[in-house]
C-alpha cells in the first residue's frame, strides 16, 4: 500500500494548481500558494493527518484569494480521492476534537465515496475575519465543502467553542487533519473493503 500517492496538476484562467500527495508520508509539507495563513493552514493538515504535501498555486491575488483558496482546496480534494484508490483495507471512519486555547473544534470524517460537508458552530461574525491580510473568514466553510466533494467524502465539522479567528480556524484544520489520519489508516484487521456493499 505504499503506493498510496497522487498527482494533480490543474489549470484554469484564475489559477494554476499542482498538488503532490502521500498518505503514508510523515507529515511533511512544501506550500506555496501566496495566501500566507492559508499555507499554514496545509502545513498543520499535513503535520497532523501524517501526510506529505506538495502544493504549488499561482492564482489571480489581485482579485482576492477566493480562486486561489478554492481551486487549491479543489486539487488537493482530488488528489485525496486518487491516493485513496478502491478504499481497500482502511478504517474508513476518523473523528478527532482538537483544542487550541479557547478554542475547540470536533471533526468526523467518513470516506464513504458520497460527497457531504456539515459545518457548523462558528461564532457570529467569524464570516467577516480578515486573518493575515487576506484570507477571510468565510473561506474555511468553502475549503471543506470543497474538499468533500472532490474527494468523496463526508465531513462534519462543529465548532464547539471559539474567540480568536486564528485559532477558530486552526482548530478546524487540525480536527479535520485527525479525523482524515484515523479514517484514511490501515486497519489489520480489514483486508477488504469496509462497507457492506463492497464499495466505496
Amino acid at each position: 500500500m505504499s503506493g498510496r500517492t497522487a498527482r494533480i496538476d490543474r489549470e484554469t484562467s484564475e489559477s494554476k494548481v499542482l498538488v503532490e500527495l502521500n498518505l503514508d508520508g510523515e507529515g511533511r509539507a512544501d506550500i506555496s500558494t501566496g495566501v500566507g495563513f492559508y499555507d499554514h493552514m496545509l502545513n498543520a493538515l499535513a503535520k497532523h493527518a501524517l501526510l506529505d504535501l506538495h502544493v504549488n498555486t499561482v492564482g489571480d491575488l489581485e482579485i482576492d484569494a477566493h480562486h486561489t483558496v478554492e481551486d487549491t482546496a479543489i486539487g488537493i480534494g482530488q488528489a485525496l480521492k486518487e491516493a485513496l484508490g478502491d478504499k481497500r483495507g482502511i478504517r474508513r471512519f476518523g473523528d478527532a476534537t482538537v483544542p487550541l486555547d479557547e478554542a475547540l473544534v470536533h471533526c468526523t470524517v467518513d470516506l464513504s465515496g458520497r460527497p457531504y460537508c456539515v459545518h457548523t458552530g462558528e461564532p457570529d461574525g467569524q464570516v467577516y475575519a480578515i486573518i493575515g491580510g487576506d484570507y477571510a473568514g468565510s473561506l474555511t466553510q468553502h475549503v471543506f465543502e470543497t474538499l468533500a466533494f472532490n474527494a468523496a467524502i463526508c465531513v462534519h465539522i462543529r465548532v464547539l467553542s471559539g474567540r480568536d479567528p486564528h485559532h477558530i480556524v486552526e482548530a478546524q484544520f487540525k480536527a479535520f487533519a485527525r479525523a482524515l489520519r484515523a479514517a484514511a489508516e490501515l486497519d489489520p484487521r480489514q483486508p477488504g473493503i469496509p462497507s457492506t456493499k463492497g464499495a466505496l
